[in-house]
This record gives structure tokens, sequence and C-alpha cells, in this order.
């Protein structure tokens, strides 16, 4: 209710006749809405995401906290097929060996090694021995 409800962004009583809500506990005074990295006013016919208690438009929060491709370091659309490595993710195309360029499939043996993956002919059998004792995992 107004007069009741602190400004997230200012911290002051909000008393104006509106303010806005963008989750169920944090409310604005429509002036303070406003995107935390580029200023951006952000009201109703504007996309907001949240993060910490701050308000971001979507094109900051996307190149601020979106998930982006170990290989070209561009973000991903919601319908991009994805490749995991650890805890990298790439791009189905990125997602080739460092050395050959060879496209690395689903069910490729390969080795990651910092940030480049390499194919089984580019990292060759495990050093240790470990291929000479027993059969290898899938």
């Amino acid at each position: 209710r107004p007069g009741l409800a602190l400004c997230a962004g200012c911290g002051g009583r909000i008393q104006d006749p509106f303010l806005l809500r963008v989750s169920p506990d944090l409310e604005w005074h429509v002036a303070c809405l406003k995107c935390a990295e580029c200023g951006q006013p952000l009201d109703e016919t504007c996309t907001c995401f949240l993060r910490d208690g701050k308000a971001y438009c979507k094109r900051d929060y996307s190149r601020l906290f979106a998930v982006k491709c170990a290989q070209c370091r561009a973000a991903f659309s919601s319908s991009d097929l994805v490749m995991r490595a650890r805890e990298h993710v790439y791009h189905l195309e990125c997602f080739r060996c460092a050395a050959c360029g060879r496209q690395l499939l689903p069910g490729d043996q390969f080795c990651l090694r910092e940030r480049d993956l390499l194919c089984r002919a580019e990292h060759g059998p495990p050093h240790d021995g470990s291929a000479a004792r027993g059969p290898r995992s899938p």
C-alpha cells in the first residue's frame, strides 16, 4: 500500500499513488526502478530481471549473467543445444578439437586440458598405463 512500502531502489517510503512491484517482496517508486548497470528506466513496457536485489534490463542482465560458450564466449539462446565438459558449456558447433578442428559428437572420447578440447587422436591413450590395467569406461 502507498505510504507503507519502502522503495527497494532508494530506501525511502513510497507515498506516491503508484508503485512498481517486481517480485512479491520488492517495490519501487516509479522513478527509481532503473537498470543497475545502464540506468535505463524499467517500467511496465520493459522486461526487468532481478539479481541480488538489483534490477537489470534484459540486455545488461544477459551480458553480465548469462551462461556463455567456453569457446566463442557468446551467450546461449533458449533454443540452443549445448555440449558440456565439466563446468564448461559449448555450442554444438563450438565443441571441436582445439588441435585438428574436428567437431566432437556425443559419444566421442576427448580430453579437456584447461579450456582446450582435444579429440582422442590428438591426446592419445592415457600415459599412466591405466589402459593396460582393465576395460575403459564408456
